[in-house]
């Protein structure tokens, strides 16, 4: 029998929610790591037992967990991020003034779609890690930080994080906020910026290489060299492998925002959540409403069934949306109002699963046989 089970990473520790095909009624287990952040869950394409969590605080600092029987139990990994690359040097700080690298924490795991002991994770300040054994030790893919560009690179307002992760393999791209996105055709070896036509309040130069703040980047596994963008202000397409990009916002009631998703099965329908401003994070006219283009961008429309419609000004983080691969797709949000909503027939209708979990920070799914 199909299930379908949802990881959520939440403020608060992680929460695995698990249903049958219909995606009506859900079991809920957690919190795993109560009172810790937990950034991100996510299991492997390979070996559907296996999960990967970054688990962090401010007091006891990162922690990688596996589980290897689908978020039943958990054993901690690995937690050894340090600098690979030499001295590592300074980036500017929000001032302008030079700061030397740091680690923080690991904002996003991307598990191999070969390998099950194969994973990666991006962390803040801006580095790409990989592991062969399962999480238990990391090698740092110093190519990105010591690009020539990396000593220009400044934080975002969330800091220098590496939140987005797309394997191609042997391709793999990356994106830093807020520094751009990355292209690497090696494996990792080398990288190099591929941000030519974003355009980025404080930069006034429309051909600059570095410096943007995007959000969120996804492909569809069919359409490898389409990418589409969250960006600080502009929702972005390109059809190059990240070569060029154009602006498709068209008809959005604003075009900022963290997360964006992709249609399993139509890699022409996009999904956002727009935000006010980057100073109001939360939807415009307190109204939370998911928006879709069929179109593969510029002609969107509101999708609202089960969604709240007044008062409500909750946030959506950059991975807290996703899309699982059934054929009447189904679509996943949570908020940092502690809601995971599911819609079972492509958007046209939600439901919540929860409501009242801690401020939702990731949301990933999987369809197990």
């Amino acid at each position: 029998m199909t299930q379908v089970r949802v990881l959520a990473g939440t403020r608060k520790g992680a929460f695995v929610l698990t249903s049958d095909a219909k995606r009506k009624k859900w079991s809920v287990s957690g919190p795993h790591f109560g009172g810790w952040e937990i950034y991100h869950l996510k299991g492997s394409p390979v070996n559907p037992d296996r999960i990967y969590a970054s688990q962090n605080t401010s007091w006891f600092g990162q922690l990688i967990q596996r589980s290897d029987d689908g978020g039943l139990s958990w054993e901690p990994v690995g937690n050894d991020f340090t600098y690979a690359g030499g001295d590592p040097g300074t980036h500017p700080w929000y001032d302008d003034t030079p700061r030397p690298w740091e680690f923080k924490r690991i904002w996003h795991l991307e598990p191999s779609l070969t390998d099950p002991d194969t994973v990666y994770a991006g962390g803040e300040d801006a580095a790409l890690y990989k592991s062969v054994d399962g999480g238990t030790s990391w090698t740092e893919l110093t190519g990105l930080r010591t690009h020539p560009t990396g000593q220009t690179w400044p934080p975002g307002a969330g800091g220098l994080c590496l939140h987005t992760i797309i394997l191609q393999e042997p391709r793999i791209y990356v994106a830093i906020s807020s520094a751009g996105t990355f292209r690497s055709d090696d494996g990792g070896e080398t990288f190099r910026p591929v941000n030519r036509g974003l355009v980025s309040e404080g930069i006034p130069d429309p051909d600059a290489e570095v410096g943007h703040c995007v959000h969120h980047v996804e492909a569809h596994p069919s359409r490898p060299d389409t990418l589409f963008m969250q960006k600080h202000w502009d929702v972005m397409r390109s059809d190059d492998g990240g070569e060029n990009w154009t602006e498709v916002s068209g008809n959005l009631p604003t075009d900022f925002g963290f997360p964006i998703a992709v249609h399993p099965h139509e890699p022409e329908t996009l999904y956002v959540v727009p935000i006010t401003s980057d100073s109001l994070h939360y939807p415009p006219d307190g109204q939370l409403r998911v928006w879709r283009s069929r179109a593969g961008g510029n002609e969107w429309e509101p999708l609202t069934a089960g969604l709240p419609q007044r008062d409500c000004y909750v946030n959506i983080y950059r991975d807290a949306m996703q899309v699982d691969t059934l054929e009447s797709a189904g679509v996943y949000f949570g908020t940092t109002g502690g809601q995971v909503y599911v819609s079972a027939d492509s958007g046209d209708t939600w439901d919540a699963i929860v409501h009242d979990l801690p401020a939702v920070l990731s949301v990933e799914v999987q369809v197990l046989p």
